[in-house]
C-alpha cells in the first residue's frame, strides 16, 4: 500500500470511530456554539462601557474561532493517544507499514475537517446573533488548518506524557484556558499590566488571533470610550507563515513523542 493509502485508510478509521462517539460528536459542535451565545448574545460587547468586552464584536471573532481550533484538537488527540497506549495499539501499529507521523497525520486530517466544520457553524451563529461586522477573507482556511494542525502536535505530546486519559484532559484544560484568554483574544493586550504584554509572544495562539483580525476585522471609526486594542496592524501573512511553522514543528516532535512499543 502507498504512504497516501495508508494514511488515507487510517485517516477513514480515524473518521468512523470518531463518528461511533455520539456523545464526542454532541460536544464537539455544541461547547462552542454555547460559549457564543453565552458571550455574544447574553454578555454582549459594550464599545463604549467598562467591563471586559470592551471592542466591537468584530474583535472577538478570533476568540470565539479559538475555543474550537484550541481545545478540540488538544483533548481529542491527547486522549486518543493515550486510549492507543492503554490498549497497547501503539505496538500493535508498529508490526504495519503504518509510520508514527502517518497516523499523526491522519489523525490531524480528520481533525482539520471536523473542527473546520465547527468552525464554519461557529462563523454563521456568530454573525447572526452578534452583529460582527468582519471580512470573509480566504485566509481563514489556511489560519484554521495551522491551527489545528499545532494543537493537534501538542496534543500529541500531552497524549504520550500524561499517565491516563484523565491525565490528558486535566492538562489539556490546564494548558487551554490561559492560552485562550491570554492570547489576544478575548482580553485586549491594553488591559493586561505593561509587564505581561511581552509574554504574550510565547503564546502560539496569539499568532492566530493576531493573523485572523489582520485579516478579518477592519477599523471601525472608534467611538468614545472604546479601548485602542491591536486592530489589523499585524500583516497576517507573517502571522500565518509563523503559526505554520510552529505547526509543523508541534507536528514532528508530537509524532517522534508517539511510543513505537507499550
Amino acid at each position: 500500500m502507498s504512504r497516501f493509502g495508508r494514511v488515507h485508510a487510517a485517516s477513514r478509521a480515524a473518521a468512523l470511530s470518531f463518528l461511533r462517539r455520539r456523545t464526542a460528536v454532541f460536544f464537539t459542535f455544541l461547547f462552542p456554539l454555547l460559549i457564543v451565545l453565552i458571550f455574544g448574545a447574553l454578555v454582549e460587547t459594550q464599545p463604549t462601557g467598562g467591563g471586559l468586552f470592551t471592542e466591537p464584536p468584530g474583535y472577538y471573532v478570533p476568540g470565539y474561532l479559538a475555543v474550537v481550533v484550541l481545545f478540540t484538537p488538544l483533548s481529542r488527540v491527547g486522549s486518543e493517544v493515550a486510549r492507543h497506549r492503554e490498549g497497547n495499539r501503539f505496538e500493535k501499529l508498529a508490526t504495519t507499514p503504518l509510520r508514527r507521523w502517518e497516523w499523526l497525520l491522519a489523525q490531524t486530517v480528520v481533525n482539520v475537517a471536523v473542527i473546520g466544520l465547527a468552525a464554519l457553524l461557529l462563523l454563521g451563529l456568530l454573525l447572526a446573533v452578534t452583529g460582527a461586522e468582519i471580512v470573509l477573507s480566504p485566509l481563514l482556511v489556511p489560519f484554521v488548518v495551522a491551527a489545528v494542525a499545532l494543537f493537534c502536535g501538542i496534543g500529541a505530546i500531552l497524549g504520550a506524557l500524561a499517565d491516563s486519559q484523565d491525565g490528558v484532559i486535566a492538562a489539556s484544560n490546564a494548558i487551554a484556558l490561559p492560552l485562550l484568554f491570554l492570547s489576544e483574544t478575548f482580553v485586549p493586550p491594553s488591559l493586561l499590566p505593561a509587564w505581561f504584554r511581552p509574554l504574550l509572544e510565547l503564546s502560539p495562539l496569539t499568532y492566530f488571533s493576531r493573523g485572523v483580525r489582520a485579516a478579518t476585522f477592519e477599523t471601525p471609526a472608534l467611538a468614545d470610550g472604546v479601548v485602542l486594542a491591536s486592530y489589523g496592524r499585524e500583516d497576517p501573512l507573517v502571522n500565518l507563515a509563523i503559526l505554520t511553522g510552529l505547526a509543523v514543528l508541534a507536528l514532528a516532535v508530537g509524532a517522534l513523542a508517539l511510543p513505537q512499543t507499550d
